[in-house]
């Protein structure tokens, strides 16, 4: 009898322990669950403002907004945004081009307290001059595009920044 109530007692702690482990994963899960979500809201609210920041320009303004594209950066988006400043200017003050994007819609597509990836859908307004003594040209287009955000203590950056072209895939 003594045996049995060793093992039932023995068992009953083993329970316990599986219990407590079980509860304890449980509210850590749930917590890294509840900092994804905060992550979400304010990574969302971040790319719908900093969307038009990133592909946005004006040629008569392109200098400042591409350094400003450049500060909303980190990383090796940054020094893509450091290497389109060596370039682009020119052009673009060559042809007067105007490159607006408007955010329509946006979407999270997967988050962890450090990294959002947002799903960014625009409204593109690009105008340049026309061949010699024609109109100005202006074409408007809906775009997709996917910004992955990473705080850095004071906020979000884009860390990377891809433009998606053709269908969206079904799954």
């Amino acid at each position: 009898m003594r045996r049995l109530l060793l093992v039932l007692l023995v068992l009953l702690a083993g329970a316990s322990v599986v219990f407590a482990v079980t509860a304890c994963r449980t509210y850590l899960d749930l917590r890294r669950v509840e900092a994804a979500d905060a992550a979400s809201a304010s990574a969302l609210a971040a790319a719908r403002t900093m969307a038009p920041d990133l592909l946005s320009y004006d040629y008569r303004t392109i200098d400042q907004d591409l350094r400003r594209a450049r500060d909303r950066a980190t990383g090796a988006l940054a020094r893509r945004y450091g290497e389109l400043a060596a370039t682009l200017p020119e052009e673009a003050r060559r042809r007067r081009l105007v490159q607006q994007a408007v955010v329509a819609a946006a979407g999270v597509e997967s988050a962890t307290p450090e990294e959002v990836r947002v799903l960014v859908f625009v409204n593109m307004i690009r105008s340049g001059a026309g061949a010699e003594g024609e109109d100005p040209e202006q074409q408007v287009s809906q775009g997709r595009a996917r910004l992955v955000l990473v705080t850095d203590g004071d906020g979000w950056r884009a860390a990377d920044l891809s433009t998606l072209l053709g269908d969206t895939p079904a799954r």
